[in-house]
Parts: structure tokens; C-alpha cells; sequence
């Protein structure tokens, strides 16, 4: 599991694709990530909250 700015994200392996991918947890909106390495899907994580909090804001919508 992955914490940041109170987000939870869940990764999961594809061994065959050679990917870290996944999805934060515990909000009604789809935010997916994706990387190479533990690092990469980690800064992705960071990287997709960041963009959903930026996308709300621009909406005037309060994060899910």
C-alpha cells in the first residue's frame, strides 16, 4: 500500500507485462498508476493524486 495527502493506493504486479500497476483506494472516482519499477509506480501514484486534486479544484467539485 501506498499513503499521500491522505490517499491510499493499492499495487498489484502483472509479472507477464513486467508492469507495477494500480488504482487509489476509497474514493468513487477511477485513479489508476502505472510504473517499471517500485519507484516509478510510486511517483505515478503521487503524480495521479496530485492531478485528481488539480482536476477537482479546476471543476470547483470537493475530492471524492
Amino acid at each position: 500500500m501506498l499513503n499521500y495527502k491522505g490517499y491510499t493506493g493499492q499495487l498489484n504486479i502483472d509479472i507477464e507485462a513486467g508492469l507495477i500497476f494500480g488504482r487509489v483506494l476509497g474514493i468513487r472516482d477511477v485513479v489508476t498508476f502505472k510504473g517499471d519499477t517500485v519507484v516509478e509506480a510510486k511517483q505515478a501514484f503521487q503524480d495521479s493524486v496530485d492531478d485528481y486534486l488539480e482536476f477537482c479544484q479546476e471543476l470547483g467539485q470537493e475530492p471524492d
